[in-house]
């Protein structure tokens, strides 16, 4: 079968202010369409890949046209759905009407609902897709009905039919590696500036899930305690070298921590020594579960960075979001990461249920009190799935568009603060952690090669903006109260009307 997977065409613009996209754009590998695409691969499926990010939706339904699908697979978050849905309307008159079916987080997040908001879906995937998308593939080829499909609502008629869900992939070694081969150009797929060293950048996983009970966080497996699933070493090296192989010079690996298996992860080090793998990386880390020696290894190891999910300067907040983690922690954390040799990234958030302004500005000043290298603001989001989005109209209010759910727009606004206080926050963040003359000079100090220079003159132009009292981001419109928000209307990029 003929089977295209699709991210619909979006433009930074609609994502980031014109003054601070230079030093926040970035364009992640798709990891999840590539485990999708490999996988149907593997079962003998031809398959294409058309990413919205760097193609107009002319460009894409050209690709289409000439390549004529039968089976459509459309990606979208929470803030991309109203794309997603318009995709779904245009690729409804592609030669020989393919089977559209959606997937990513917010099909999942939403299950059947997704295909009572369209009337052009005819499916969306409500679990991991890799198993789903090909046991899909093969009852549509021999013509056989979805019912009992697990991990699939479908359309039969006027009715949505949800099937049960299918259980979680245990075994994450007898999947296929992802198929990056798909990816035009993998020099195009970059990590936001300052946060990577060398190009090209690969992203890969070692792990999938989590055991932590943060509310803000979707998890496939947040109701089934299922917790972490690894894969073994010997099957994450061997990735390791293929990517060596394909070129890429540097891996960001995205498992929620690297670290929560401390034996596993020091192994991990231990064995890209002893083979000789010589590649940068960069890794994210829960702070209670890192100490020197470990840090020490990552850093022999290749390792240049490491990211701690800080989120607040206050103890009270970071139990409202059930990090599980102290102030007292994070600040050791940050000081063996720095004392191992390592670059340190801390992310904030504001908008936390009970947080006051007061307490912002207190995060403000814990940011510059462990003056990590690279500090990012970002406002709470309740992304469908979450506990977040479950108690959002008991914690606060929510914006009416989905366009909104991004770290950049102001998506919910806690009981205890107003709209226009978690902006000022989120200007007054940058403005003050940038701007310290400590930074400043480290950062001059710091510049290595033409790449991390570019990425400084950047951050020196958003800094310059933001000076100006600009907004940092998108502003997200006000919250209504109400049940879940609609679809927004589709809005197409800039690229698309300038075809």
């Amino acid at each position: 079968m003929r089977c295209a997977l699709v991210i619909p065409a979006w433009s930074p613009g609609e994502i980031f202010s014109a003054g601070t996209a230079g030093s926040q754009i970035n364009y992640w590998q798709p990891l999840g369409t590539l485990y999708v695409a490999a996988a149907l691969r593997r079962a003998g499926h031809e398959v294409t890949f058309a990413n919205g990010a760097f193609l107009t939706a002319g460009e894409i339904r050209r690709r289409l046209e000439r390549f004529r699908p039968e089976l459509v697979g459309v990606y979208s978050t929470a803030f991309g759905w109203g794309k997603a849905l318009a995709a779904a309307a245009d690729f409804r008159s592609l030669p020989g009407r393919p089977f559209l079916v959606a997937g990513g987080p917010y099909p999942i997040a939403a299950q059947g609902e997704g295909l009572r908001e369209s009337g052009d879906f005819d499916a969306v995937v409500t679990g991991e897709g890799e198993e789903t998308a090909v046991e899909l593939a093969g009852r549509l080829s021999r013509g056989e009905d979805l019912a009992g499909l697990e991990g699939l609502a479908f359309r039969r008629g006027a009715e949505v039919v949800v099937n049960p869900p299918r259980p979680l992939i245990e075994d994450l070694d007898r999947l296929p590696f992802p198929a990056r081969d798909l990816l035009e150009e993998a020099r195009d797929y970059v990590p936001p500036p300052g946060t990577y060293r060398r190009r090209p950048v690969a992203v890969m996983i070692t792990s999938r899930g989590c055991n932590r009970h943060c509310i803000f966080c979707f998890q496939i497996d947040r109701h089934r305690s299922r917790g972490i699933r690894f894969r073994g070493l010997d099957g994450v090296l061997e990735e390791v070298r293929l990517l060596l192989a394909q070129g890429y010079r540097e891996i960001k690996f995205l498992d929620d921590t690297l670290a929560a298996d401390r034996d596993r992860a020091l192994e991990f080090a231990r064995r890209i020594r002893e083979e000789g793998l010589r590649f940068s990386w960069f890794a994210s880390a829960c702070v209670h579960q890192v100490d020197r020696p470990l840090l020490e290894a990552f850093r022999r190891a290749g390792c240049w960075a490491v990211l701690f999910g800080a989120e607040s300067g206050v103890q009270k907040n970071l139990n409202a979001l059930r990090k599980g983690i102290t102030l007292e922690q994070t600040r050791r954390a940050v000081r063996a990461a720095r004392e191992a040799g390592l670059r340190v990234h801390t992310p904030f958030v504001f908008g936390i249920p009970g947080e006051t302004y007061a307490e912002g500005l207190e995060t403000i000043r814990f940011a510059c009190e462990l003056a990590p290298d690279m500090a990012s603001f970002h406002a709470l989001t309740p992304f469908p799935g979450s506990e977040l989005w479950e108690r959002r109209h008991e914690l606060g209010s929510v914006a009416p568009d989905l366009a909104a759910y991004t770290y950049q727009g102001a998506a919910f606004v806690p009981r205890t603060m107003t709209r226009e206080e978690l902006q000022r926050l989120r200007r007054l963040a940058y403005r003050t952690f940038y701007s310290r003359p400590s930074w400043l000079v480290q950062r001059a100090l710091g510049v290595r090669s033409v790449h991390e220079l570019r990425a400084a003159l950047r951050g020196a132009r958003s800094l310059l903006w933001l000076w100006k009292d600009r907004e940092v981001a998108v502003t997200a419109p006000a919250p209504p109260q109400g049940p879940w928000p609609a679809a927004p209307p589709h809005d197409r990029s800039r690229r698309a009307a300038q075809e």
